[in-house]
This record gives C-alpha cells, sequence and structure tokens, in this order.
C-alpha cells in the first residue's frame, strides 16, 4: 500500500558505504532529503573523512554493536546501499531498513544518480529533486590553481578496474611532453604494485585521509583515472575529469556524475561482454586516451 504524504518518513539515518563513489551518490539522497526539510543523519567512514565538506550535514562514526540500536531508535528509516556492508544484518538493529542495492539492476542502465533521485520522489515524495550532493569546498582553497597539473589515479578498488601500468606511465610521459606537470596519486598501501621506474620518473603522492586529498584535488587542474572513487571525488570537486571504463554499460551507470566528467571507453570491435571485459586494458590504447583528453582540454 502506498503509504500517504503524513506518513512518509521524516527522520533518516543513512547508513553510507565503505566505498567512496558510493558514498558521495548516496549524500545526492541527503541533500534532497535535508533541502525538503527532513532530519537526516549521516552515518559512514568516507562521510566522516569529508565531514569538512559537507558542513551543513549531521556527519557521524559508524557506532559500535552494542550501541547500534539505541543509536538508530530515534529514526523511522535507516537507509544503506549494501546489506553486507558496513552494518551486518542491520535489520536485527532497526525494525525499518531499506537496502539500496536493488538499485543497481535497472533495465534502463540509468546512471545511479539518477536512480537515486528517483528513490527520493517514490519513497519519500519529495516533489523536486536535484542530483548535487552538497559538497562545498573549504574555505582558503582556490578551485583549479595548479591548472597544467595533471593528476593520475592508476589504481582502483578491484585489479579487473586497472588499466596497463606501463600505458600509464607512457600517458604521463605523453602529457609531459604537452606542458603538464603530471603527478600521480595513490594510497600508501598500492605503492608496493608500482615499479621505482615510475616512482622516481613522475611525482608521487600519497594521502593519509580523505580531507588532505580532497583539498590537493581541489586545487589541481585535470584528473585522469581508472573507475575508481577517486574519479568520483574529483569531478564532485569540480575538476575536469575523464574515467577510464571497460564497457559502456558500466559507463552509463557508474560514470561520475558531477561537472566535466567525460569517459573514454576501449575500441568495441570484440564481441560479447565477457571478450570486453577480459581484452579491455589492451584494446584502450594510449592515444585513444590521450585524444580523449585533448578534447576534454578543449571544452
Amino acid at each position: 500500500m502506498t503509504q500517504s504524504f503524513a506518513n512518509r518518513p521524516r527522520r533518516v539515518a543513512v547508513i553510507t558505504s565503505n566505498a567512496l563513489g558510493d558514498t558521495l551518490l548516496l549524500m545526492v539522497i541527503v541533500r534532497n532529503l535535508l533541502d525538503h526539510e527532513r532530519d537526516v543523519v549521516v552515518f559512514g567512514r568516507a562521510a566522516w573523512a569529508l565531514r569538512g565538506w559537507f558542513r551543513d550535514v549531521d556527519i557521524r562514526e559508524i557506532p559500535a554493536e552494542d550501541r547500534l540500536c539505541a543509536e538508530l531508535a530515534p529514526f523511522d528509516i535507516v537507509l544503506q546501499m549494501h546489506d553486507h556492508q558496513p552494518v551486518r544484518n542491520l535489520p536485527a538493529f532497526h525494525p525499518n531498513v531499506r537496502i539500496l542495492d536493488p538499485l543497481t539492476t535497472d533495465i534502463w542502465n540509468r546512471p545511479m544518480v539518477t536512480r537515486f533521485t528517483d528513490f527520493c520522489r517514490a519513497e519519500f515524495a519529495l516533489d523536486e529533486v536535484g542530483t548535487h550532493n552538497g559538497l562545498m569546498p573549504r574555505v582558503g582553497l582556490q578551485h583549479r590553481k595548479n591548472t597544467r597539473r595533471v593528476v593520475i589515479h592508476p589504481e582502483a578498488s578491484t585489479s579487473d578496474k586497472r588499466w596497463l601500468p606501463h600505458r600509464f606511465l607512457r600517458l604521463a610521459r605523453h602529457l609531459e611532453r604537452w606542458g603538464y606537470e603530471v603527478a600521480f596519486v595513490m594510497a600508501p598501501e598500492e605503492l608496493a604494485r608500482w615499479d621505482t621506474l615510475l616512482l622516481s620518473r613522475f611525482a608521487v603522492h600519497t594521502f593519509s585521509n580523505l580531507d588532505g586529498l580532497a583539498a590537493w584535488l581541489y586545487e589541481s587542474g585535470w584528473f585522469i583515472g581508472n573507475d575508481s572513487g577517486v574519479g568520483h571525488l574529483a569531478a564532485n570537486l569540480g575538476i575536469p575529469t575523464l574515467s577510464l571504463f571497460r564497457r559502456r554499460a558500466v559507463a552509463q551507470r557508474w560514470r561520475p556524475a558531477w561537472g566535466n566528467a567525460q569517459v573514454v571507453l576501449p575500441w568495441q570491435w570484440l564481441p560479447g561482454a565477457s571478450l570486453k571485459e577480459r581484452f579491455w586494458r589492451e584494446t584502450l590504447t594510449c592515444s585513444r586516451v590521450l585524444s580523449a583528453f585533448a578534447r576534454m582540454t578543449e571544452v
């Protein structure tokens, strides 16, 4: 039975994903609820790390399991992206839980940000919704101050999303010849996957927290990287972003949702999704990425 407007949930807890990209997308729901005067509290690791960039949002760390029931009791509904993380068996801690993972299945393969705004309309009866998530720059930073700095993020959450390392190195050399300052960025634990040739040839930046990474990205000129949460963050910060995707359908669903965010795909001549997935690194050439970047700089 459809709920009446009066019975729609007004006190909402949002438990964000451990994944950075999913967190930024979930904040679209938070922003729309706040704009419609709903009471919202956000719990999550990545959201907590970026709380200085969402200054008007009540963001808290996820409580310990023995305190979860008490912390969630005041809310009419609790939203979480996946059923397995960050809180397992969430319905054991609250009587009204909505797991949003079913939204990732969509016969029209619409962008995730569109699915989240439609969810706001259907679940909360919000009449006007937007795709912005409310991220605001920290005071004192200068947007794109380093206009010639191209940030390259060669990592991703899983190996199947990572382009070939030697092609990233070739890409960086070409960009340097074009007059750009190339700077790689990765997490400290990811450095071991990279040889000393890259680490000694180009600047490699690591950050102990997302707040420092966001500040540095905000003052950079351009971003190139695999399908990853860092790419979503760069686009969300208004940095022109070029994301490398394996397949068109995946890009249509998960591409960054904000700003001048472009996608580059492998050559599509291989038949079937399985072959495209298997050989995408080889069919996504360095020249193809460079051409896409050149087009993006002309916008």
